[in-house]
């Protein structure tokens, strides 16, 4: 920090509890969930330190963000990269997050990230932790920001619209916050809540990884795909969403389907210590996003369908998101 002035705090970030259903409220403000790097700026004229959600030091990371200068504060957000599409995209957001020096700078040029800014935690050397979320709102707003760093609006009370239009757009989802709460930092606090969008799609199982450890003798994750052109399309792994009885009643029927070469077109990212069964079952599963390789980020496993085999094909999957 410069010269002459009294180091602000290091604040942990305020944290949201999950929710399962968007909602409408009064008392509650709404805002998009954007999907990205929690980082918290402290800025004071032209020094500025940037920290992750556990306080890591990152500045180096994103040089870009070097344009924040100006009048002494802390600020919580989101560092996010955008796809080709302009939605944020964790995908492309990772590839920067360890890269320092001269790689940071060059990335910055073909991975350009901005600063989403959703709350202002001291202003001046005045903390604002203490004040409610409209007061921080507020003071956020007078804040002059450069282009590099835009402020994420709140939405009052129609939650569920907004949870619409986010859905629509292929986001991530919303974060409800309560009218009057104060920020408490390092606490995951029902007075905010993510309600995420969760994408589903239908996929067809074509072999699965051993189990190890807690699973060994049931499987580790479900390989699965979609048909496409005549092939089956490797789509990822899915590894979670199974109690203990559904592994074991799941890795029974795939010990009848087992067969002896990939039903997958050939795909550098496919497991060499696969399983490979007959194409027969149809899994039905909740995902975030897809990735630039056509993958499924974070598969979660639902159930099965009873969808025949031969219609989950890439295009169909592709139109239900």
């Amino acid at each position: 920090m410069s010269a002459g002035t009294t180091p602000s705090m290091i604040y942990e970030p305020m944290l949201a509890v999950s929710w399962d259903e968007p909602f409408s409220d009064p008392q509650w403000m709404f805002e998009p969930k954007l999907d990205g790097i929690r980082a918290i700026a402290q800025i004071d004229g032209d020094e500025i330190v940037i920290r992750s959600r556990t306080s890591r030091i990152i500045t180096e990371a994103y040089p870009e963000l070097a344009v924040l200068v100006g009048r002494r504060c802390v600020l919580d957000g989101e560092i996010v990269a955008y796809d080709e599409s302009g939605r944020p995209s964790f995908e492309r957001i990772q590839s920067r997050i360890h890269l320092r020096g001269q790689r940071a700078a060059e990335a910055s040029t073909t991975i350009p990230i901005g600063y989403a800014v959703f709350d202002a935690l001291e202003l001046d050397g005045r903390p604002l932790i203490g004040e409610p979320l409209e007061e921080r709102t507020a003071v956020l707003a007078t804040l002059d920001l450069p282009d590099r760093v835009l402020r994420v609006d709140q939405i009052p009370e129609h939650g569920e619209a907004l949870f619409d239009a986010v859905a629509a757009a292929g986001m991530e989802g919303i974060v409800a916050k309560r009218r009057g709460s104060l920020y408490r930092p390092g606490t995951r606090s029902s007075e905010w809540r993510k309600i995420p969008h969760v994408r589903r799609v239908r996929a067809v199982v074509g072999g699965f990884t051993p189990g190890e450890g807690g699973r060994s003798g049931q499987f580790g994750a479900l390989l699965v795909g979609m048909w496409d052109g005549g092939h089956l399309r490797w789509a990822g792994r899915v590894g979670t969403g199974f109690d203990a009885k559904t592994l074991r009643a799941i890795r029974a029927a795939l010990e009848q389907m087992r067969r002896p070469h990939s039903p997958f077109h050939p795909d550098a990212g496919l497991p060499r210590d696969a399983v490979w069964v007959e194409p027969q079952l149809v899994a039905e599963i909740a995902f975030k996003e897809w990735t630039a390789t056509g993958r499924l980020r974070a598969p979660s496993f639902k159930g099965f369908s009873d969808r025949p085999v031969d219609e989950v094909t890439w295009a169909t999957e592709q139109e239900l998101n």
